[in-house]
């Protein structure tokens, strides 16, 4: 068998564990292995598929970012191709990638990606492609898997990040908003905030009172703590208010969401007096190593999509559902995005240690 891997969407600490799991269980069957890059472009004649092989994976199971490069903006049925007077329209190119992937002998795909990346190969396995999914996020916002690769190293990140403006925001008394990643759903503001003891978590999922942010800032000055630490997620909102938007985006992208800690520090020095600085983490939580969870856990992730490709899983991805990697149905998992549930045993917790909530 002669199988393809891609690598599609926001890059994610762990890509290269699948890839390298992916590959050697595959030629540990007798099959030969191709790699897509930079998402679909190497089957829309716009990049390379180019061999993988034993001396290709060897040693990058470590690394950060993914060997075969990534976009966020290769949707082959909606693909942005630029016309003669500098505009941008889409067309479907999905007729000519599963030509493509034919002519190359290519008979299964596995889709290493996020939701965007899961519903084009969802939409791709409805046109009669071989397609097995692998679900991929440092936001962990997949359903149907417990988490996602990407998502743990993201968390270390930012709780390094919290640690370290914990030390200078206590020395100088003073209020850090820290802005992180997850766009619709708030788990690494969460997971993160409440492991570095944040003082104010700001989720989508829950909208805030910015007086009701101030109020817990103030009583922990009036308290003798004259310092506050805030982690906000890039899509928290005001209650009654849309998420904030970060300018335009390039054709085939979506929608940047974020510049919240920069407003939200302004108003706090405004209205409680306290000298407020922000800081946003942005794309450092999409790079360096993974953690040793996530390797593991996307090691995994690539044996069990090949072991799905063996056993014909077209149409599914692989899914943590401890103690097991399973396999579901690609339209299920994107049935519905995971998100934060405000009566998680995380929130209840967050909040029975003091954290505000700014509702």
């Amino acid at each position: 068998m002669r199988i393809a891997l891609s690598t599609g969407g926001g890059d994610a600490p762990g890509l290269n564990a699948v890839i390298r799991a992916a590959v050697l269980g595959a030629l540990d069957r007798g099959w030969e292995v191709f790699g897509v890059t930079k998402g679909y472009a190497g089957l829309l004649g716009e990049e390379d598929v180019i061999p993988l092989t034993r001396a290709t994976v060897r040693g990058i199971g470590h690394l950060g970012g993914t060997i075969l490069r990534t976009t966020n903006r290769g949707n082959p049925f909606s693909y942005p191709v630029l016309q003669s007077d500098g505009s941008y329209a889409t067309v479907d190119r999905s007729d000519e990638l599963i030509a493509r992937a034919s002519e190359l002998g290519i008979e299964a795909l596995i889709s290493i990606g996020g939701d965007g990346s899961l519903s084009i190969a969802q939409q791709l396995s409805n046109k009669g492609m071989r397609v097995v999914g692998v679900p991929k996020t440092i936001d962990n916002d997949v359903s149907g898997t417990i988490t996602t690769f990407g998502f743990d190293t993201a968390v270390q990140t930012a709780l390094e990040a919290i640690d370290k403006l914990h030390t200078t925001a206590e020395s100088h008394d003073r209020v850090f908003v820290l802005e992180v990643m997850g766009r619709d759903t708030g788990f690494i503001a969460l997971h993160a905030g409440l492991a570095g003891s944040a003082d104010v978590i700001l989720i989508p999922e829950i909208p805030y009172d910015p007086d009701r942010v101030c109020e817990k800032i103030v009583s922990r000055s009036l308290s003798g703590r004259h310092f506050s630490i805030v982690v906000m997620a890039e899509g928290a909102h005001e209650t009654g208010q849309a998420a904030g938007v970060l300018g335009a985006s390039l054709p085939g992208q979506a929608v940047r969401v974020g510049g919240v800690a920069a407003q939200l520090a302004e108003l706090i020095q405004e209205r409680t007096g306290k000298e407020s600085r922000s800081m946003v983490l942005g794309h450092l939580q999409r790079g360096g190593q993974p953690t040793g969870y996530d390797r593991l856990l996307a090691t995994r992730f690539g044996g069990a999509a090949v072991r799905a490709v063996a056993d014909a899983k077209w149409g599914h991805m692989v899914a943590l559902q401890s103690p097991h990697i399973v396999t579901i149905p690609i339209e299920e998992a994107l049935r519905e995005q995971k998100r934060v549930d405000p009566s998680h045993d995380t929130v209840l917790t967050a909040r029975a240690t003091g954290v505000s909530f700014g509702d």
